[in-house]
C-alpha cells in the first residue's frame, strides 16, 4: 500500500522556526511533525511511501536519509515551484503507480487519533476520493449529502458557497471540517487532465468542480482528536495530543 506526505509547505505561520527549518522537521514531542506521520503510516500497514519537498528540501532529504524507516520512501521535487496540494499528487504520479489499491494523502502538520487502518476499511469502491471530515468548528466546512457525497464548501464567516449545483442550500447539508487526510483511488491521475487542472491547483479546486460527476465522499470521524500545527499557537495543543496518542 501506498501514501503520500504533504511536506512541501511554507510554513509561514510557524515563523520564526520556519525561517531556517521546513515545516515537516519542526518538532512535536521531541521528534519533528514527519517522523510522527511516517510512523503513523508505517503502523497502518504503508510499505510506500512519497514525500514532497520545496521549502529546505536538501534538510528534508537529509533527514529521510539519517533513519532506517522500515519502508520505501521517495522524494517528489517540488524545488523549482510549489505545486501545491492538487499540482504536488499530480507530480508524484510516477512515484505512486502502478497500484490498484486507493493511496493515502496525509498533511505534515497534522496530529491526530485516527485509526488510518479504518479509513481503508471504510473507503468505499466507487469513490474517486474519501476525505476524513470532523464536525469541530472552523471557519470553511465541507458540505455533503444524506449519503455523505461532496457537493460544496462554504465559508461560514462570509456566507460564499461554491458548489457545482446551482442554487444549493447550505442548510439542507451536513456540514463537517475538513482533517488534511483523503484516501485517492489512482483513477484520480487521468482526471486531472480531462479536467483541465494542470500544473499548479489545489487539490480542493478539483474535488468541488469534479463532485457532481464523481463520487467524492467525506468519513466522518465523530470524536476525532486532531491539531493542526499550521501555526505557532498551536504548537504546545499538538504536544500535549502527541503525548496522548502517538508512540514516539
Amino acid at each position: 500500500m501506498k501514501a503520500m506526505i504533504f511536506a512541501a509547505g511554507l510554513g509561514t505561520r510557524l515563523r520564526p522556526l520556519t525561517d531556517s527549518l521546513p515545516k515537516a522537521l519542526v518538532p512535536v514531542c521531541g521528534e519533528p511533525l514527519l517522523y510522527h506521520v511516517i510512523g503513523k503510516l508505517r503502523e497502518a500497514g504503508y510499505r510506500g511511501i512519497v514525500v514532497n519537498v520545496h521549502h529546505f528540501p536538501q534538510q528534508i532529504r537529509d533527514y529521510l536519509r539519517s533513519r532506517d524507516w522500515g519502508v520505501e520512501i521517495g522524494i517528489s521535487d517540488e524545488s523549482a515551484c510549489l505545486l501545491e496540494t492538487g499540482g504536488g499528487i499530480a507530480r508524484a504520479q510516477d512515484l505512486i503507480l502502478p497500484t490498484e489499491e486507493p493511496f493515502l494523502v496525509h498533511n505534515v502538520d497534522i496530529i491526530s487519533d485516527v485509526d488510518l487502518a479504518w479509513v481503508r476499511r471504510q473507503t468505499r469502491p466507487e469513490a474517486l476520493a474519501t476525505l476524513v471530515v470532523s464536525p469541530r468548528e472552523t471557519r470553511r466546512n465541507l458540505l455533503f449529502d444524506d449519503d455523505m457525497r461532496l457537493v460544496g464548501w462554504m465559508d461560514r464567516q462570509s456566507g460564499e458557497v461554491r458548489s457545482p449545483y446551482p442554487g444549493l442550500d447550505p442548510a439542507r447539508c451536513r456540514h463537517y471540517a475538513f482533517a488534511g487526510i483523503h484516501n485517492l483511488s489512482p483513477r484520480i491521475f487521468p482526471h486531472f487532465g480531462e479536467w483541465g487542472f494542470k500544473g499548479r491547483f489545489p487539490i480542493m479546486d478539483f474535488y468541488l468542480k469534479v463532485c457532481a460527476a464523481e463520487p467524492i465522499y467525506g468519513l466522518a470521524a465523530e470524536h476525532l482528536k486532531i491539531v493542526d500545527v499550521g501555526k505557532f499557537e498551536t504548537l504546545d495543543e499538538a504536544q500535549q495530543l502527541c503525548s496522548k496518542i502517538l508512540k514516539p
